[in-house]
């Protein structure tokens, strides 16, 4: 303590001043898939967070990304996020990708009173009864993103459909929104195996079904390889599939080519979309990556900027308690246009349908088309009492 007065009085007698300490970087801990056939999608969400971190800030306050592959094995998911909390400290988690891995992972981080904002997976679990006040989510809830694409098959006039998911938590979610606004009737229902490369079975039940239209939700590689198999079947067509976001992104589009024309899609967001925050993220993306955008590319940058938003709001303070406390206003301005919290901290937003289409250059895109469903929220969000 004398030595740090004299070296005060030192320096003040010289006519110095003392240089200001830097503020200590807020660590912000990853948890995502970065390999295997779901690794673009990780990738993607680390990299979209990581666009929105403007000269090692957000918000105006330092932070400090740590990113870990959990490599879509839950007991890794689990043993990062113990590590991170109590080797690292981090009180602010994200970037989760598979259902499976996140109720792993996210009970023991909200337990310990760390915050998670999920920029992807969001299972019917943690939705409801079980929703707790440190968990936020910003991308969408499970059932509600494929709700969006029961509707879109009710508002296409389709009587008869045909599904098929992984069987896993976010696979039943989508089954389950799906049928939950789809007026027609179910003439099949298959849950394939998470790891599963080769559908010939499921396609020859498909055809033997003869339905009027398909749903599938099979995420990263898993979609590429099913469109691939469902040409090849001479499936293409003959039977119309609709899909939602996870099913076919930019990636999937590009590697699948012809196989995915005519596909019906609906998601919150598009790279078509005219708002300033997406005319900037996309500006950027193109610049910083030599990659088309996917939605959870989208997914990543607004879950940085609504942790941008909140640190400004609470002047720099990471505490989960302040900090939760200004998430919940959701004060900014996402790419995907209107945004705003249910009360169980799950998005309401709007949801439109997309459609694969070529282009005057003969290239495949994605065009939206219209709104299939206006500030919706989830099932769950009466169940939660926060």
């Amino acid at each position: 303590m004398k030595r740090s007065i004299l070296l005060s009085a030192l320096i003040s007698g010289l006519g110095l001043t003392t240089p200001t300490l830097a503020q200590s970087p807020i660590k912000i801990g990853m948890i995502t898939t970065l390999s295997g056939p779901g690794g673009y999608l990780g990738q993607d969400v680390r990299d979209g967070f990581k666009l929105a971190i403007e000269n090692g800030k957000l918000g105006g306050v330092p932070v400090e990304l740590l990113v870990e592959d959990d490599g879509l094995k839950p007991g890794q998911g689990k043993q990062i996020a113990e590590k991170f909390m109590k080797t690292d400290g981090i009180k602010i988690f994200t970037g989760i990708i598979f259902s499976n891995v996140l109720g792993a992972a996210v009970p023991d981080i909200v337990d310990n009173g760390a915050l998670y904002l999920s920029a992807n997976a969001a299972p019917s679990a943690f939705a409801g009864k079980e929703c707790h006040g440190n968990y936020f989510v910003i991308s969408w809830q499970n059932d509600s993103l494929h709700e969006s694409a029961g509707q879109n098959a009710t508002n296409l006039g389709y009587k008869k459909a045909f599904i098929l998911a992984p069987n896993y938590p976010a696979g039943k979610d989508a089954l389950t929104g799906f049928k939950r606004y789809f007026k027609g009737s179910i003439v099949g229902e298959i849950y394939t195996r998470l790891d599963q490369t080769d559908f010939a079975a499921e396609l020859a039940q498909v055809r033997a079904a003869a339905p009027d239209v398909v749903f599938q939700f099979h995420p990263g590689g898993l979609g590429i390889a099913f469109l691939r198999q469902y040409q090849q079947a001479g499936l293409l067509g003959k039977i119309p599939m609709v899909v939602a976001a996870p099913s076919l992104d930019a990636v999937t589009l590009a590697a699948v080519g012809d196989a995915a024309d005519g596909l019906s899609v609906t998601s919150h967001w598009n790279s078509d979309f005219d708002n300033p925050a997406n005319r900037k993220f996309m500006t950027a993306w193109s610049k910083a990556y030599n990659r088309s955008a996917t939605y959870y590319a989208s997914q990543g940058y607004d879950t940085a900027l609504a942790i941008a938003a909140a640190l400004t709001a609470t002047g720099g303070k990471a505490d989960p308690k302040s900090l939760g406390a200004a998430l919940r206003n959701a004060d900014f301005q996402s790419v995907r246009g209107k945004f705003r919290f249910g009360p169980n901290q799950h998005p309401v937003q709007d949801w439109y349908s997309l459609k694969v289409e070529k282009g005057a250059d003969g290239k495949l895109t994605l065009n939206t088309k219209g709104t299939v469903l206006k500030d919706h929220g989830d099932a769950y969000a009466t169940q939660c009492k926060m």
